[in-house]
């Protein structure tokens, strides 16, 4: 009884611009895996500065050892993959400067590393910051704004946990 309560009664996690500049639909991202939702759904900022912030609160659950992505899960078991730019792998983390280590709790908004844009643009790659939900069977329903332009830490959205 008391589930079904704290079910009925559970508010949407707010979500965060991990960048500050613009916020894009995920399905108009370059990297068409991602575009086509096959990880999970979710946004993307094209960042305008080097920065990357966390959009949730919880628990850093991978660094890849190229740095250009790291996966955090909330306390409510929600998994979040944040894919810093579009075959940045390629660059072995020399643009990254990440911040955060595997087991660390981090606040929303917590600043999480940073991407040397200038060094990404130079190898001809895009800086889209990808913010994926890869649990989706966990997510009743996610509302993202429209695409414009964003602060980092700003709210670009909710999501309601099934």
């Amino acid at each position: 009884m008391v589930s079904l309560f704290k079910k009925f009664l559970a508010k949407p996690i707010k979500i965060l611009a991990p960048a500050t500049g613009e916020l894009i639909h995920l399905s108009s991202v370059s990297d068409e895996m991602f575009a086509q939702k096959m990880m999970g759904d979710g946004y993307a900022v094209k960042p305008t500065e080097d920065e990357i912030y966390a959009p949730i609160s919880g628990t850093i659950t991978s660094v890849f050892a190229t740095k250009h992505a790291i996966s955090l899960t909330s306390k409510d078991g929600l998994e979040v993959l944040m894919h810093l730019g579009v075959d940045t792998v390629e660059l072995k983390g020399a643009p990254f400067d990440i911040k955060v280590q595997e087991g660390q709790q981090v606040e929303a908004g917590d600043l999480l590393g940073t991407m040397d844009l200038q060094q990404v643009a130079e190898a001809g790659l895009s800086n889209e910051i990808m913010v994926i939900f890869t649990n989706m069977d966990k997510i009743k329903e996610l509302t993202a704004n429209s695409p414009t332009k964003v602060q980092h830490g700003e709210e670009v959205g909710t999501i309601t946990l099934a």
